[in-house]
């Protein structure tokens, strides 16, 4: 049972506005600051359900600018390598190395999570290499090679969407880190 008195809230109100005024002014800003943060956190928290409705109506399709893609396999032969090296893909091919490959493989032979690369262009042919950078489930399930790696470092490298135009510059980067000039 409520037995609120209007005319003594109403009282109450204005007393507490009284109060306020007669604030300094730095608990002023402090009471207004609460206020403005604990008004735009609820507004925030407002929207949650719009937002769920808009992914809702997207559930099932891929996002437009995260598409995966996957490389076609790479056959022993179709990648050329040549002596001298290109530099221009040695810097290209480093760039994606310190982009999406620096957190795993370290550039000296000691594992961080995946196998570190030195020596990897004199362990494995170019085609193979190609196709474990362009297409990592294919090599997975293909390659013994592949599988013990997997076993070794217990995780399987993630798609990281490069092409294979893009792969072979990053194999010119490891060339390079094997002491090829």
């Amino acid at each position: 049972m409520n037995t609120s008195d209007p005319k003594r809230d109403v009282t109450v109100f204005f007393k507490s506005l009284i109060k306020i005024q007669n604030m300094k002014p730095t608990k002023l800003l402090k009471v207004v600051l609460l206020f403005a943060c604990t008004g735009l956190f609820l507004i925030s928290c407002g929207n949650e359900g719009e937002k769920k409705e808009e992914k809702s109506e997207n559930a099932g399709e891929p996002a437009t600018d995260q598409t995966e893609s996957h490389g076609t396999e790479v056959k022993p032969g179709e990648i050329e390598v040549t002596t001298p090296l290109n530099q221009q893909w040695v810097t290209a091919g480093k760039g994606f190395y310190e982009l999406k490959c620096q957190a795993c493989h370290k550039l000296t032979d000691e594992r961080l999570v995946g196998p570190g690369w030195k020596g990897v262009t004199q362990r494995r042919e170019p085609h193979w290499i190609i196709n474990m950078i362009t297409n990592v489930e294919m090599m997975l399930e293909k390659d013994p090679e592949a599988q013990k790696l997997l076993e070794q470092c217990l995780v399987r490298m993630p798609n990281q969407n490069i092409t294979k135009d893009d792969a072979r510059q990053v194999l010119e980067f490891m060339r390079s880190n094997d002491g090829v000039k």
